[in-house]
């Protein structure tokens, strides 16, 4: 078959809706995340989604609606228990490595397609059906409102979190909402990259943005848009030779990341 007839099969469009509808979420919550310094909580939500998804096997219900709980539980214990700064990479990394330690055991119980075992891992973006997209879109749609809602009193306790405490801002709180949304984010994410890539898609995009400019605005249209051309062109370029697509969609990503480095230490260097 040639890539355009490819494009023409109803699970590849459903895959790129699902890829750029991700890829909006992750690169709107992206400098956020990277300003507040919450790479590694990601990671460690992703595998409490891959914990998730796995016991969602188990069950034989939704991996996503799985990985959706799973995701969400993370979320809401790194904002309880990691209430001091200095506490949250101590906690981040016990539920990182209890997250990935059940997922194992809930994995070597299930005894079905072992496709579906390793698409937890690396993701299975071609095998979203139209439930997973409502889900899907559904989730994207509430977690865009609830930042909107939230957007300036976050940013305010994300740049300077002791005056915002100061001011009255309820950082506690901010803080467990927005670790909420990450963790539906994160959830989302594992379906296109898997549990042990999600970085490449709430991490890396954000990351190169706020290499080339300062600007909260502008950082995240870039974030958006360089998330949108990771997670599509990723899929498009797995089309025709039938690679993995988070293989090519985290090294689109890290191209990306390379490039907007680059243009940073010019600017560095010219300054």
């Amino acid at each position: 078959m040639t890539f355009f007839d490819l494009l023409e099969l109803d699970f590849v469009q459903t895959a790129l809706i699902a890829a750029a509808v991700l890829g909006l979420v992750a690169g709107v919550l992206g400098p956020l995340v990277v300003t507040r310094k919450m790479a590694f909580a990601v990671h460690g939500t992703s595998e409490l989604a891959f914990t998730g998804g796995a016991a969602a096997l188990l069950l034989g219900v939704s991996v996503g609606y799985g990985a959706l709980a799973g995701s969400i539980l993370a979320a809401v214990l790194l904002g309880v228990l990691s209430r001091r700064e200095s506490d949250r990479d101590s906690v981040i990394g016990a539920i990182l490595a209890f997250g990935l330690g059940m997922g194992i055991l809930m994995l070597a119980l299930y005894k079905g397609r072992a496709s579906n075992k390793f698409g937890l891992l690396t993701g299975q973006i071609v095998g979203v059906d139209s439930t997973d997209l409502n889900l899907l879109v559904v989730s994207s749609v509430a977690v865009l409102a609830v930042l909107a809602v939230i957007y300036r009193p976050l940013f305010f306790a994300s740049v300077d979190p002791d005056v915002a405490v100061s001011r009255g801002v309820p950082v506690r709180a901010l803080s467990v909402v927005f670790a909420v949304l990450v963790g539906v984010a994160t959830a989302l994410s594992v379906q296109v990259v898997g549990a042990l890539l999600v970085l490449a898609l709430m991490i890396t995009p954000a990351a190169a943005a706020m290499r080339v400019t300062a600007s909260p605005l502008r950082a995240t249209v870039l974030s958006v848009v360089f998330a949108e051309v990771a997670a599509v062109g990723g899929i498009l370029l797995s089309l025709q030779p039938g690679l993995p697509v988070s293989a090519l969609v985290t090294a689109v990503s890290f191209v990306i990341y390379l490039v907007c480095r680059g243009v940073g230490a010019v600017r560095g260097r010219a300054v």
